[in-house]
């Protein structure tokens, strides 16, 4: 006889200052993701706007806020920009491998670099190796790396590291916990928008629907690269509903307009969060 499947506990966090919007408080609703139906609590839970952090799924819970949106690519239907399209060209050349999600020093470097530079006074800037190896390691359900290398002179030996992604593959979509990249290499530009390009090239090609791309923030200027791609879909009180063409339009434009400055490179980028202990 099959065991029941226990309905998870949650829990909530104390107000903690937001570190999105300036002068707001942020709080969240969290479980625990652990035992043989970890996958599927995790889809469940992703597809009504949760974000996996380790062994925690959660969402914002704020009590007089709700600027943070999930979003996602319809990943079947997406048509690159121009713009993307040469992000696209720009960077074919780049050697793509799926690895299980256990951690290496190298990655470690890399992540540090990216840190300096797009985050340099959020939070995980004190993490150690050690820290990075729980990030990417104590995941309970189906999980990889996907990392991102120059080709190199030989074609044998694995050329340098540029970028690379925390993924978790969901029944229905990709789910990109965290990416990070090199910024101060000079001859790749938007690196980071073709590591998105990639996944939703990636979703497709495996017959998922989607990729998610956490929480879009309204008035977080570091947020509104997300609204780049078509089409997307937010999440409302009445399910998942896609965004109408002018509207998108209008968000890129905004997002065009106003570029995130050196002050707005600052604090700490969704999908991971400390993790709540429960």
């Amino acid at each position: 006889m099959t065991a029941p499947v226990r309905f998870p506990r949650f829990f909530v966090t104390s107000p903690a200052p937001c570190p999105y919007l300036p002068g707001r408080s942020e709080r969240k609703v969290f479980t625990e993701l652990k035992g043989p139906h970890a996958d599927s609590l995790n889809d469940a839970l992703g597809r009504i706007g949760f974000r996996r952090s380790q062994t925690v799924a959660y969402r914002p819970s704020c009590i007089d806020c709700s600027a943070c949106v999930s979003v996602r690519v319809v990943a079947s239907e997406f048509v690159a920009s121009r713009t993307q399209k040469r992000t696209l060209d720009a960077h074919a050349d780049l050697v793509t491998t799926v690895c299980r999600p256990w951690s290496t020093s190298e990655q470690f470097d890399l992540l540090q670099r990216y840190l300096s530079v797009r985050h340099p006074e959020g939070g995980m800037t004190t993490m150690d190796e050690v820290d990075f190896a729980d990030m990417v390691e104590h995941t309970p359900v189906t999980s990889y790396v996907i990392e991102y290398r120059e080709p190199s002179a030989d074609g044998a030996a694995p050329g340098r590291l540029v970028g690379a992604c925390l993924t978790d593959r969901q029944c229905d979509g990709l789910s990109m916990i965290y990416s990070f990249y090199d910024p101060h290499y000079e001859g790749r530009q938007g690196l980071g928008n073709y590591i998105i390009l990639d996944h939703i090239r990636r979703a497709h090609e495996m017959g998922l629907a989607y990729v998610y791309l956490g929480y879009w923030v309204e008035g977080s200027a570091r947020m509104q690269y997300k609204v780049r791609y078509r089409p997307m879909e937010k999440l409302g009180r009445a399910g998942w509903e896609r965004l109408e063409p002018r509207e998108q339009d209008a968000l890129i434009a905004a997002a065009v307009a106003n570029p995130r400055s050196r002050e707005e490179a600052t604090g700490s980028k969704d999908g991971m969060p400390a993790v709540p202990r429960v």
